[in-house]
């Protein structure tokens, strides 16, 4: 066992102990000091799985099932999170560069700390009054939302099938047991199989630039009724550059970029490019990066911004090496297409002047109160994105 697996299982290992103490007994933490503690109680599953616990559900499968592989936990063994409690950024307290996910629908803001999606994967939330569901794989450091679809006159609501698909999380519904691709968003197996769900843009971004762009936006709560160790890191070093073996990944990772070099990819037209985070970085203007290009048909810009900390370096997040942030949007605005450049404090689009955030708002110049339109991109480790996405182009500045 090569050392980067040694510290994967034994990451595995402490979740799993955690988890299977803390459905005895424990203290529910909170996000500030001297609260009163409460013991932790597991949410009620909807329905059960269909067939054996922890089994592939039988039915169509647009995947080898062999690939798709026990974890380590059971089956909700790490526990989505069903209700989830929400707070105002002047409530919540973390360090600046801690990683939060973005998502925003129906004009309601929302962020969901990585330090509590890194010990629950998935919440079942509603954004704007429309039912989603947001979710994160550690293995592949990939934040995904979605819409939560109705079939068949029920709502589905996802819980964790404890399985693995390429290393990547595979979620189950609970309504009729289907196993989803958290990548694709497919369901890969079972009576739903060859389905996708509907991507929600979403961002992994720094708390400090979240808070500071949305101050009347809403905070997932560590108040989930379960006992965790919020804001440690029980995958200590996998996004080391020496990992080039990640934890139960079938076949040899694309030899053209390390195993866990950060990455945006992006997916429009019916083709794939891949944005590495060093080369962003190393092309940064006062922290700043801009990456202007053609996916296919489609026009997209990508920025980068530094001061966000890595999930999966040190043992705790807000302890780790930052990482950057970087999010893609269409670069047209009513049908005028805008070019823009990385500048001190931000990006510029080079017809106007105008200046813009992370987030893909103009915030100063003559377009100010303006917005791009957020394009289907999602974080990724470069040996997951290449897995699912082999045709993958990679970005070079």
């Amino acid at each position: 066992m090569t050392a980067p697996r040694l510290v994967i299982a034994a990451g595995l290992v402490l979740v799993g102990t955690i988890l299977a103490g803390s459905m005895l007994a424990g203290d529910r933490p909170s996000e500030t000091e001297g609260t009163g503690v409460t013991r932790p109680s597991r949410p009620e599953r909807l329905n059960e799985t269909r067939g054996n616990a922890g089994a592939v559900p039988p039915g169509p499968a647009t995947v080898d099932t062999d690939l798709i592989v026990p974890g380590g936990p059971p089956p909700d063994g790490i526990p989505p999170i069903d209700e989830p409690k929400f707070l105002s950024p002047a409530e919540v307290q973390l360090v600046a560069q801690e990683p939060v996910i973005s998502v925003e629908l129906g004009g309601q803001s929302k962020a969901y700390p990585v330090r509590i999606l890194m010990w629950h994967e998935i919440v079942n939330d509603r954004i704007g009054g429309e039912p989603v569901t947001v979710t994160y794989c550690p293995l592949c450091n990939t934040g995904i939302a979605f819409r939560r679809p109705m079939i068949d006159g029920e709502l589905l609501d996802f819980g964790t099938s404890g399985r693995l698909f390429r290393s990547n999380l595979v979620m189950y519904d609970r309504q009729t047991g289907t196993y989803w691709s958290q990548a694709t968003l497919e369901a890969i197996v079972g009576p739903l199989a060859g389905r996708r769900l509907e991507f929600i843009p979403a961002q992994i971004v720094s708390w400090g630039d979240w808070r500071a762009a949305h101050p009347g936006g809403r905070v997932l709560s560590q108040d989930t009724g379960f006992d965790r160790a919020y804001g440690q890191n029980p995958y200590h070093g996998y996004d080391s550059p020496r990992n080039d073996d990640p934890f139960l990944f079938s076949g040899d990772p694309d030899p053209r970029l390390p195993a866990t070099e950060h990455v945006l990819g992006v997916d429009a037209s019916g083709r794939q490019v891949a944005f590495p985070y060093t080369g962003l970085a190393r092309n940064s203007v006062d922290g700043h990066s801009v990456a202007q290009s053609r996916v296919g048909s489609q026009e997209v810009v990508v920025f980068w911004k530094r001061g966000t900390a890595s999930a999966l370096d040190q043992p705790e997040i807000a302890a780790s090496r930052d990482v950057g942030s970087a999010t893609a949007f269409d670069p047209r605005l009513a049908d005028r297409l805008l070019h823009f450049t990385a500048a001190a404090g931000g990006f510029v689009d080079d017809e106007t002047g105008s200046r813009w955030d992370l987030f893909g708002r103009a915030v100063a110049g003559p377009l100010r109160g303006s917005r791009l339109q957020a394009l289907p991109a999602v974080d990724h480790f470069w040996f997951s994105w290449a897995a699912f996405f082999p045709d993958t182009e990679i970005y070079r500045s």
